[in-house]
């Protein structure tokens, strides 16, 4: 588990640095966590490990198809999530989103646009229920540097709660 809190703090400075994470750190991320699972439960372990880090990822693709999260974010909850027992997943997720919420409203409040984006995201799903279809939840670039948020700083605060014993 060190090992991956070191990897999640080269993955947050790629993110709040560049606002990416790279593929290969992911990669890393993911060989290292099968490793881990078959050391500890053999053959077995690797397929549970990717059956959590799959499950997670495939999830969560919808939300990042109407561009509400980056692919980056999307893969760095999947290969956490499958170092975690599977019952700790759900906490791990809710520890990281609730924490990435709290920063967007503080970040919301910070640039005075919480009105404005709540208005947004009210149009946003009428829009989605009302023509069935699929748009990019932010579309500006400028959306996107006021309210986006990494989401690599909140995963790392959820693992360190989950070591911390936490949850």
């Amino acid at each position: 588990m060190a090992v991956l809190c070191v990897l999640l703090m080269a993955a947050c400075v790629y993110d709040y640095r560049r606002n990416r994470i790279p593929n290969y750190l992911m990669i890393i991320t993911a060989v290292l966590g099968a490793g881990w699972c078959f050391r500890n439960a053999g053959f077995l372990g690797i397929l549970q490990y990717g059956g959590k880090a799959v499950l997670i990822m495939a999830l969560l693709y919808p939300i990042f198809q109407i561009g509400a999260v980056g692919a980056g974010d999307v893969k760095i909850l999947g290969v956490t999530a499958g170092y975690l027992p599977f019952g700790k997943i759900l906490s791990f997720l809710f520890v990281s989103l609730l924490a990435a919420a709290i920063i967007s409203l503080l970040k919301m409040w910070k640039n005075q646009c919480f009105v404005e984006r709540m208005q947004y995201l009210a149009g946003y799903f009428a829009e989605a229920l009302q023509n069935g279809g699929r748009k990019l939840y932010l579309e500006k670039e400028e959306d996107k540097r006021r309210v986006g948020i990494c989401l690599s700083g909140p995963v790392l605060f959820g693992i360190l709660l989950y070591m911390g014993g936490i949850y």
